[in-house]
């Protein structure tokens, strides 16, 4: 039997478990990032700023921004540059970063879609084109060393226009919430085209991730449109029904453990079936979050506790190892630093520029036009999610992904105070103001029934 065959496996015995060393260092980096990730976070909020600055400052400290210039030879212990050690932390980040994704995407409320119509889709379609062309155009214009030197321009131009066009639906609706706008009709109107972005957003990754492993020609690009309408497919169709069975079985018991252990099953599972198509495996576990979503049989304070465990352990580990690859010493570079001026620029007035546009389009007031802009340039977690991808793949440089997350986190920020400035100047008509207090009306009743569910 030729080498490497069962006879060999059993010959040369068991694989050795993880070392000592190893699981001590991979524990203590856990348990310091989850700690600090959630001090950092929660002294974020309280001044005013969502929590993934703060966890994502976490790492911008231990990392090779600050502590390592001061520490090296404690970050060198605890944060070893060994491959092995450094991807088993990675490994527990993308677990728990394919368990958000999922997570948002069960969220999504499909229906929001079918009620704003035309008006959403003008608006995600110009807050999408108009930023994406900015960011294709202005990436050939960059020096070629904030270019990785095995990448085509191409692809690279491609994913920067992917990282200028997203907007992150989990921190929109975060911060439409924490104003009281969440209910109002913009307010409805930003989540909608929000969700519309992050499902666009998901699909324009999973193409720019299989152009970035097979090539930029005709037959891969083909290729990979292929392999993507294939899992769509599946997914919409084999997959729905699967779903849709699993969750009936699931729900007829009264604690929800069946159902979280499904839904985390059937989520990795998706994200795995999308990798080995050659897609983004995200796209994978986003898709799944959408079919279940689809199916209407899971009861909102089913997945109360997987949401729990990921948003308050899982995320905050992710986005302070996703800090701990920034390197903001990068910035003194003049060249660095006019590139994020200049890209932070061209994010900002793309989407304000698209989303304004189809605003008016559709026949919005000018402040209206102002707030759904506002709204949907905020970028948080997913453009934070896209720049790890973009840095696994290989298509940026640390350079590059520093930057991206530097226009993550601005661009967040600005979204409060020109929300609140466009949102006083915003009259809402009879109608809308009877259908917010509908809603208004609805939510509470789904608070009441959700807390007698729990």
């Amino acid at each position: 039997m030729p080498y490497g065959g069962p006879a060999s496996i059993l010959a040369d015995g068991p694989v050795a478990p993880l070392g000592q060393h190893s699981l001590l260092l991979l524990l203590l980096q856990v348990g310091v990032l989850l700690a600090l990730a959630l001090l950092f976070g929660r002294l974020a909020v309280r001044w005013g700023m969502p929590a993934v600055v703060g966890e994502l400052m976490v790492g911008v400290l231990l990392g090779p921004s600050l502590l390592e210039r001061f520490a090296p030879a404690l970050t060198d212990w605890l944060f070893p540059k060994e491959p092995g050690q450094f991807h088993l932390l990675d490994a527990f980040s993308q677990i728990g970063l394919m368990l958000l994704v999922g997570v948002t995407g069960t969220q999504l409320n499909l229906g929001l879609l079918r009620r704003q119509g035309t008006t959403a889709l003008r608006v995600s379609v110009g807050g999408l084109v108009v930023p994406l062309a900015f960011g294709i155009g202005v990436a050939f214009l960059l020096p070629d060393r904030l270019v990785p030197g095995d990448v085509d321009r191409a692809v690279f131009a491609f994913f920067l226009g992917v990282a200028m066009c997203v907007s992150a639906l989990p921190v929109i609706a975060k911060t439409l919430s924490d104003m009281g706008f969440l209910h109002r009709p913009v307010g409805q109107l930003i989540l909608t085209a929000g969700m519309v972005d992050d499902t666009v957003a998901w699909f324009l990754l999973s193409l720019v991730t299989a152009l970035a492993t097979a090539g930029l020609t005709a037959g891969h690009v083909g290729l990979a449109l292929a392999s993507l309408a294939v899992f769509l497919v599946l997914a919409c169709t084999v997959g729905r029904m699967a779903v849709r069975a699993v969750l009936r079985r699931t729900t007829r018991s009264a604690e929800p453990g069946a159902t979280v252990a499904a839904v985390v099953v059937m989520v990795l599972l998706s994200a795995a079936g999308a990798h080995a198509l050659h897609q983004e495996p995200l796209f994978g576990a986003f898709v799944c979050g959408l079919v279940i979503s689809s199916t209407g049989e899971l009861a909102p304070n089913r997945l109360a506790a997987l949401r729990t465990v990921v948003m308050a352990v899982f995320a905050p580990v992710f986005f302070a190892a996703a800090g701990l690859r920034m390197d903001l010493t990068g910035l003194a570079d003049p060249v660095v630093l006019g590139a994020a001026f200049l890209l932070l620029f061209v994010a900002v007035l793309g989407k304000f520029l698209g989303a304004y546009a189809g605003a008016r389009l559709s026949r919005r007031s000018r402040w209206e036009a102002l707030a759904l802009g506002a709204g949907m340039n905020a970028r948080g977690v997913v453009e934070v999610v896209i720049a790890m991808a973009g840095l696994r793949l290989g298509v940026l440089t640390t350079q590059m992904y520093t930057v991206i997350v530097l226009i993550a986190v601005v661009t967040s920020l600005m979204a409060p105070p020109i929300l609140t400035l466009a949102m006083k100047r915003i009259e809402d008509t009879a109608e809308e103001t009877a259908e917010l207090k509908s809603s208004e009306e609805k939510t509470a009743d789904e608070e009441i029934r959700e807390k007698a569910y729990g």
